[in-house]
Order: C-alpha cells, then sequence, then structure tokens
C-alpha cells in the first residue's frame, strides 16, 4: 500500500498474446498493418472531405468526426502496445496509465454521440426531408461535435481521479494491451464501491442511453420506410442507412462484447481478454472508412481521383 503521497505510484504490466516469440513477432506485425490501414483509412476520409466542396455538409462532418476519432482512439493505444512486442517494454507508468484510460473511455463516449447524431441526421433526411436542411446544419453539426468532447469529457474525467487516491498492492498485472477502467480498479487493495458505481453509471447515461435513441430512430425510420408502396423505392431508401448500421454494430457489439468478459469472463483463458481489447480498439478505426468508402461514390471518385 501506499500510504502518504509522497511513495511512488506503482507502474502496470500490460498484457501480450501468448505464444512464442515467433508468434509474437507476427502479432506485432498484424496489429502495425492494420494500425497503418486505419492511419490511411482515415485520413484519407479527412482529405477527401477537406477537398471536396461538394461533401461540406452535416452527414460528412459526422463522418470527418468519427475518422479523427478513430484515428485518435487508435494512436492513444496501438503505439504503446507495438513497443511492448517490439522492445519489450512491458510497464506503463501510473500517471501515464490514468491517462491513457481517460483517453479511451472519453474518446468511446465522443463516438457514441457521434453515432447518435448521424442517425438522427438519417431520421430527418427520411421522415422529414423538407426540413432536413434547415434543422441539420454545418452550424448545429459543429455544435455537436463539441457537445459530443464536452459530454465524454465531463462524464468521464472522474474516473481516472477516483482511481487516483487508491493503493495498489500485490499484482500489477492488466488483463488487456492497454488501460481500461474496470481492468485497472480491480487492482485497487481498497474499497472500489464509488468507482464501481460511477463507471456503471457513466456508462449506461452515456453508452446506453445513446444504443437506446439510435434504436428508437431506425424504428421511426423503418416505420416511414415501410409506408412506401414500391419494394424497390424501400429499399432505395433503406439502403442510405446501411453504412450508418454497420459503423453502429462495429461499435457497439465489440464494446458490449468487452464489458461481458469483463463482467463473466474472470475464468476465461487470457488470449480472450486481449483480442477481445484488441478488436474494440482497432476494428472499428479499420472498417469504417472502409465501409463508407464502399458506400458513398463521392469518396470513391475522390480517392481514386487522388491516386
Amino acid at each position: 500500500p501506499f500510504p502518504n503521497g509522497s511513495e511512488p505510484r506503482p507502474s502496470f504490466v500490460l498484457a501480450a498474446l501468448p505464444g512464442p516469440e515467433g508468434a509474437q513477432a507476427w502479432v506485432a506485425a498484424l496489429l502495425c498493418g492494420a494500425y497503418a490501414v486505419a492511419l490511411a483509412g482515415n485520413g484519407a476520409v479527412l482529405l477527401v472531405v477537406r477537398l471536396e466542396p461538394g461533401l461540406h455538409t452535416p452527414m460528412y462532418l459526422f463522418l470527418c468526426m468519427l475518422a479523427a476519432i478513430d484515428l485518435a482512439l487508435s494512436t492513444s493505444t496501438v503505439p504503446r502496445v507495438l513497443s511492448f512486442y517490439w522492445f519489450g517494454t512491458g510497464e506503463i507508468g501510473f500517471g501515464a496509465c490514468l491517462l491513457q484510460m481517460f483517453l479511451i473511455h472519453a474518446l468511446s463516449a465522443v463516438e457514441s454521440t457521434v453515432l447518435l447524431a448521424m442517425a438522427v441526421d438519417r431520421y430527418v433526411a427520411i421522415c422529414h426531408p423538407l426540413r432536413h436542411a434547415a434543422v441539420l446544419t454545418n452550424a448545429a453539426a459543429a455544435r455537436v461535435g463539441l457537445a459530443a468532447v464536452a459530454r465524454g469529457v465531463l462524464f468521464f474525467l472522474p474516473l481516472p481521479l477516483l482511481l487516483l487516491p487508491l493503493p495498489f498492492c500485490g499484482s500489477r498485472a492488466l488483463s488487456h494491451s492497454f488501460c481500461l477502467h474496470q481492468d485497472v480498479m480491480n487492482l485497487a487493495c481498497a474499497n472500489t464501491t464509488p468507482s464501481v458505481v460511477y463507471g456503471l453509471a457513466a456508462i449506461l447515461l452515456v453508452m446506453g442511453l445513446d444504443a437506446v435513441l439510435i434504436c428508437l430512430s431506425y424504428l421511426l425510420i423503418l416505420k416511414a420506410v415501410l409506408r412506401l408502396a414500391a419494394w424497390k423505392e424501400r429499399l432505395k431508401v433503406f439502403s442510405t442507412c446501411v453504412a450508418h448500421i454497420c459503423v453502429v454494430l462495429l461499435f457497439y457489439v465489440p464494446l458490449i462484447g468487452l464489458s461481458v468478459v469483463h463482467r463473466f469472463g474472470r475464468d476465461l483463458a487470457p488470449l480472450v481478454h486481449v483480442i477481445m481489447g484488441n478488436i474494440y480498439i482497432l476494428v472499428p478505426a479499420v472498417l469504417n472508412p472502409i465501409i463508407y468508402g464502399v458506400r458513398t461514390k463521392q469518396i470513391q471518385r475522390r480517392i481514386l481521383s487522388l491516386i
């Protein structure tokens, strides 16, 4: 334990995929390749929207926010994981761990808010098309972005602050290749009830509420689509939502899976925890720009012209 503030704070040991050294090298190469694809894909989305005046609309501004969040989230974790595999630096300092933990949770909250804003954009465009241009302007999209950042910071800044005064003794080994609140909290040798309660409340009030509102938006969209007489017209209208639905699933399915592993998977092999964590961080960042690149002809044409 650390009874007073003069004692040094502990460092934590990051988890790696178990296996021989040769397998570790392949894992590092795979992570590096995925990170490079995430950088290139999300960077291309930002560049294309910046260079194409016809894409300066709320929908593509939200897409830019999503790309920027994915870049920030992957950059706050993957380089540290790669240094672990390449240089064997498996320890992370207490302050760096809390900072990384805050960034992961806050950026996830910002992404959840942006996904909700994109669902509202689709709802207004389909159910109230005459009001879409007046309701969802570029200025409104910018305000939504600022509100998303403020929401993420305000809700998740208390998480590291609640862990800061706690003593840590015994094991310092984490379950993932980066720092998550519940993972770090489980290593504290003190009462963690305030952290448990606040962490659960923050997740429910941000990601949980956003998921419910996104489902409600799509129920209203589905109701409006089913009112159309022709099947071709229904498919054409609903096809405008396919990319966003895929991105929502890519965000929430790994998030739910990671939460389930933390809650019920204490007896699971360490491999499961490490893989689930890496999927949560990397898969959305890699696939989101690919999905929107495939589904959006304007982005396709602009990328091809740049190439």
